[in-house]
């Protein structure tokens, strides 16, 4: 299993088969996904709206962020209204105007993330940091969260990694789903916080029950290979089902993996196919690997062999490879190979 990443630092101003009858899907000298701990690497905050934001596909260098949801006090309104749609100089200038008038944290909240993300003003995360800062000080968990993955990053002052956990303990204590699933990364990093596989799969939990899908797919981990958590099939593929829902890719190949196989869950090939497909398009090389082997030999897909070695191309540039895929690819007739070779630079858009 992929290594867990940490979500997105985009801030997200809260308002508020037999084995006889089937190929094997995880096959001898190939890469098969595994947990293991997770190294946190924190990431810049992107340059697009959180509220624009859509679960994502990960990664695998980006995760989810949630999109903003609607604003509890109807006074703050026309400020969300004016970052929704994408009036960014807009929403600055009220903003400013209800943190200097009133204090209120949720605007000082917002000033950061505009200031965090180019948006209507300057990039200054010199500036973010200061108004998370006193926003958070007003008790805003999502400008907590915020200010610990600027600390994290180095953004905006010094690297901070203490100051980053209590602002993310803090945060998360207020119900902070992303805030609960990075200090659980940071709970199984063991650097900057003793090494603690319970109280990570706590966290998890606590994010995967507020439906975080990074959260639901490293849960899934640890039921998997039984991580700080009773060993547990069936549940870890639950979790896995759910996160596939939400888009999380590592948890589609997993889950395709498991409905393919009939583990821990009803074999169901034609789902599992489909979740492959899916997969292999957002460009997971082991999805990529799978869907290739069931193409090629024909076993519960139609037979495609040109599709299938394209997909086996594709994945050999990502370092996944395959002897049997490459032994088969080796008895195509050269007009064959030519075409899967053309398929997979189209693909790759190196044609």
């Amino acid at each position: 299993m992929k290594v867990l990443r940490p979500l997105l630092i985009v801030v997200c101003v809260m308002w508020t088969a037999s084995t006889t009858a089937q190929i094997s899907l995880t096959p001898p000298g190939v890469e098969t996904p595994r947990a293991q701990p997770p190294k946190l690497k924190p990431k810049p905050p992107a340059t697009k709206p959180a509220a624009a934001a859509k679960p994502a596909a990960t990664p695998p260098s980006a995760a989810t962020v949630t999109p903003a949801p609607a604003p509890d006090d109807p006074n703050l309104d026309l400020v969300y209204g004016a970052y929704q749609r994408g009036m960014y100089k807009t929403a600055f200038d009220l903003a400013s105007k209800r943190a200097q008038d009133s204090g209120d944290p949720k605007a000082m909240t917002m000033l950061g993330e505009l200031y965090a993300n180019a948006m209507g003003v300057k990039r200054d995360y010199v500036k973010a940091a200061e108004w998370y800062k006193r926003a958070s000080d007003g008790g805003d968990r999502e400008a907590m969260f915020a200010l610990a993955m600027l600390r994290l990053a180095g953004r905006g002052g010094p690297p901070s990694p203490e100051e980053a956990a209590k602002l993310l303990a803090s945060s998360a204590k207020l119900g902070n789903p992303k805030a609960a699933y990075n200090l659980a990364l940071l709970y199984l990093d063991g650097q900057t916080l003793p090494q603690d596989v319970k109280r990570a799969a706590e966290l998890f939990r606590v994010a995967a029950d507020a439906g975080n899908p990074e959260a639901q797919y490293a849960l899934a981990t640890f039921y998997k290979e039984g991580t700080g958590v009773p060993k547990d099939i069936e549940r870890s593929v639950r979790l896995l089902q759910a996160a596939a829902l939400s888009d999380n890719v590592d948890a589609e190949v997993e889950y395709a993996i498991a409905l393919y196989n009939g583990t821990g869950t009803p074999k169901n090939e034609s789902a599992a196919l489909a979740l492959l497909r899916k997969a292999a398009k957002q460009n997971s090389p082991i999805a990529q690997n799978r869907l290739a082997r069931v193409l090629v030999t024909g076993q519960s897909a139609p037979f495609d062999k040109i599709e299938g070695f394209k997909w086996h191309l594709v994945a050999k540039t990502s370092g996944k490879g395959d002897p049997m895929l490459d032994e088969a690819l080796g008895q195509l007739s050269p007009q064959d190979r030519a075409s899967a070779e053309a398929a997979a630079r189209r693909w790759l858009g190196t044609k």
